[in-house]
């Protein structure tokens, strides 16, 4: 904010003051202005009490910014008005009430900081000077017929506001009391405050007063068009009240809108206090203007409740070998999925009244959890609506808005149940773990009762405002991973887990299912290209890395695209893809056969992760290097990970005799810690005995056998804990080339339950302390790369 005060020839300087200092929010002192303030803060209250023991006199500035709390000496503008105290109460709750009245300008000088305090130096000005000079009584009297316009306009100010401004003759105090009278922004009054220099303020305030009044015209236009549309509605309603009235002496019939809403009623097989309430809400339509915006609102309220499936079943065919032969024709292998499914069904059909659990299919993208729920929906005979809760973030997505709000609309569950058109549907709750909490709440506290079999039977939307009966819904939820779920929601379903699919399962699915799709859907048949199976099982190991065929089935599509153009073109007639032409269509290959080296390295361990496209190996390096004892992590390594090289640290350092390690080798060497693929964020226990058996190498300078991955989570003490997604992992390995793996004793029971076809050639250690790690895989000798 600017400030002139280097032309001042109208202004006489009085004298220097060193005055407590006010700070006030948004308000704005003039001269000869009386205005109330109340005043809370602790160091305005102590210049007030200053004031009050001294000459009454304190200077009240504005700050800045109405925001800040405690207002420092950058935040107050430096022009102020010097006021005196006439009227000081304490109230109740610890603020003041202050009366005080403007006296004069003045500029600050310096600042006096108290700690209990402001206090400043502060330039008073006086500018009474009257005039009789023609052009300030041109001036003074335009101000003057521009505010009595400005009071004719506003309905805020009385008619006898201009009594107290016309015999007002110094042109300065006519200013500020104009001024005070104004309804203007914070920075605009300051700006008129700043303006020191008579003149300037004058011509300055008639262009702020000309600018108000062009504002208050529009405001009363729209005023007066406000006005006329409402009579126009007011009279719309004594109208249709009248006819209203002759409709009922001339026993004429219903509106035919309010009719079929009542006929749709009567259809419904609604509990008797529902049909109640919805008989209310047709009852006010009906009273209602019909072009007001409530008329809209009941309307639309009314559609929706109305076109609820209430009662409304479709006849499910609960036939397990049915429903076996369509889940064997959708989806090739998950014999474990498909079996716990029948059982489900075969539940259902013995106990139909009671309420089965909640099935959550958790598994890496592109496994067939989203399809599972289509093929049960089709064995079932039942309709099938899937909602993806993806980044839903708010709980009215769920639950719905209140009518209250402008715009609100049922939740995602009871749109679903519309479109379902059946009391019965499956439901598919797709990406549950992909849902977060924010300002707006937690829509997987939503879920709990939509997801509570013994609380589901009166799901209450806040739309709707009434029980809906989702007792008869058989939900099934889709999940990545289980982890991101909270615990309670995680409780009231039964987790399913979809391991993914071996090599020999991908070729299978691609040949029975992904290639006949493809080709019809590109406009190809067997005649015009052939893909033999060693072909699409180099894709597999070349081009897609994944637990799931999504890839796979891209990467086919991505073939036959290129085929079809070839024959389109004139330059196939028939295209046969092998191994040896592969490149040709499809690049460069994207992944190599991670065959693990098989040389016993110092201080390199490989492990066995888990990721969310499927099992990996990873090698953990670890590198002792003089320091003083610093542990360094790289690798994009989650808390978790950390926190276990940390343990694996520990558990060494406990063990140093045996490794033969020098006593005080942690205080002269660091130790860093790498995790390859460093952009790839990793987390997770499992690395435990991976990272203590790298240190251990690395300090002992003894190798490790390079023919061995391991996985296990460690404790201080050395136990090694069981871990998950074993089958993965150990398809991980297998397809490195590893045949010797170490796993948790307490694991046993995991890979018992792989099939014999990936568990062949692989010779499993089981471990139950990280001691038997070491035994294992620590080698005594030299090393054959380090």
């Amino acid at each position: 904010m600017t400030e002139d005060i280097n032309n001042i020839e109208e202004q006489e300087i009085e004298e220097v003051l060193e005055l407590p200092l006010l700070a006030s929010r948004g308000v704005v002192v003039f001269p000869y202005m009386v205005i109330p303030l109340l005043v809370g803060r602790e160091k305005s209250i102590e210049a007030l009490e200053k004031a009050m023991l001294a000459e009454k006199e304190i200077i009240v500035t504005t700050q800045k910014d109405q925001e800040i709390e405690e207002p420092l000496a950058d935040d107050l503008c430096l022009v102020g008005t010097v006021t005196e105290v006439k009227q000081l109460v304490k109230l109740p709750n610890g603020m003041i009430k202050v009366i005080v009245e403007g006296k004069k300008r003045g500029r600050i000088l310096e600042f006096v900081e108290d700690d209990e305090y402001f206090e400043a130096r502060v330039q008073t000005y006086d500018d009474d000077i009257i005039e009789t000079d023609v052009n300030w009584k041109a001036l003074m009297r335009s101000v003057l017929n521009s505010f009595e316009e400005y009071v004719k306009y506003n309905r805020h100010l009385p008619a006898e506001t201009m009594m107290g401004v016309n015999n007002i003759e110094e042109p300065g105090r006519l200013a500020d009391v104009i001024a005070s009278h104004l309804e203007l922004k914070y920075k605009d009054e300051q700006s008129l405050l700043e303006a020191l220099d008579v003149k300037e303020r004058l011509e300055e305030l008639l262009g702020i007063i000309k600018n108000e009044i062009e504002v208050l015209k529009i405001e009363q236009q729209i005023q007066k068009k406000v006005k006329k549309q409402v009579e126009k509605t007011q009279k719309e309603y004594y109208l249709r009240e009248q006819l209203k009235v002759i409709k009922e002496e001339l026993d004429l019939e219903e509106d035919s809108e309010i009719n079929k809403y009542r006929q749709q009623l009567e259809e419904l097989h609604i509990p008797e206090d529902i049909a109640e309430k919805i008989e209310d809400e047709i009852n006010r339509l009906d009273k209602t203007p019909a072009m007001s915006p409530e008329a809209t609102v009941i309307r639309n309220y009314l559609d929706c409740v109305l076109d609820l499936p209430w009662g409304k079943t479709r006849d499910e065919k609960l036939e397990i070998e049915q429903a076996q032969l369509v889940l064997d024709e959708d989806h090739y292998g998950l014999e474990d999925v498909k079996e716990r499914i029948l059982e489900y069904l075969a539940v259902r059909k013995l106990a139909p009244e009671k309420s089965g659990p909640i099935l959550c299919l958790a598994g890496a993208p592109g496994v067939g959890k989203t399809s599972l729920g289509k093929s049960v929906a089709r064995a079932l005979k039942r309709n099938f609506v899937r909602i993806s809760l993806g980044g839903v973030r708010d709980e009215a997505e769920i639950r719905g808005h209140r009518r209250t709000y402008i715009g609100s609309r049922p939740g995602r569950i009871i749109n679903a149940m519309r479109e379902a058109g059946s009391s019965n549907p499956v439901f598919l709750l797709d990406e549950v773990d992909k849902m977060a909490a924010d300002f707006r709440g937690d829509p997987s506290a939503a879920l709990l009762e939509v997801l509570d079999p013994e609380q589901n039977g009166e799901f209450t939307d806040h739309y709707l405002e009434i029980p809906f009966d989702l007792s008869k819904v058989l939900f099934i939820t889709t999940a990545n991973v289980t982890h991101p779920i909270p615990a309670p929601l995680l409780d009231r379903m039964e987790v399913i887990e979809l391991p993914g699919y071996t090599d020999d399962e991908k070729i299978k699915i691609a040949e029975k299912y992904l290639l006949p799709r493809i080709l019809k859907d590109h406009g190809l048949d067997n005649e015009k290209i052939s893909i033999s199976t060693n072909t699409i099982y180099q894709i597999i190991r070349r081009y897609t890395r994944e637990a799931g065929v999504r890839n796979l089935e891209r990467k086919l599509s991505a073939v036959t695209r290129k085929v079809s153009r070839e024959i389109v073109e004139g330059r196939e007639r028939q295209a046969r893809v092998t191994t040896q032409n592969l490149f040709k269509y499809l690049g460069v290959e994207r992944f190599k056969d991670e065959k693990a080296k098989k040389k016993n390295r110092v201080g390199v361990a490989t492990g066995m992760a888990y990721t969310n496209a499927g099992g990996d190996i990873l090698d953990i390096e670890v590198a002792v290097v003089k320091g003083k004892g610093k542990l360094i992590l790289t690798g994009s390594l989650g808390d978790v990970m950390k926190e276990s090289a940390q343990a694996a640290l520990s558990y060494i350092r406990s063990r140093q005799e045996d490794l033969g390690l020098e006593d005080d080798f942690y205080e002269r060497y660091d130790l860093h810690i790498h995790v390859p693929q460093g952009a790839v964020p990793k987390d997770g226990p499992s690395a435990g005995i991976t990272i203590a058996s790298a240190i251990g190498s690395a300090l002992s300078r003894k190798p490790l056998r390079g023919d061995y991955a391991m996985t296990g989570e460690i404790t201080l003490r050395g136990r090694v804990l069981p871990v998950g997604g074993v089958k993965t992992k150990v398809l991980a390995a297998r397809r490195a080339g590893i045949t010797k793996i170490i796993l948790p004793e307490e694991n046993k029971k995991n890979f018992q339950e792989i099939k014999k076809q990936v568990k062949r050639d692989i010779k499993v250690h089981y471990v139950a302390h990280m001691d038997d790690v070491l035994e294992l895989i620590l080698m005594d000798g030299e090393n054959n790369e380090v």
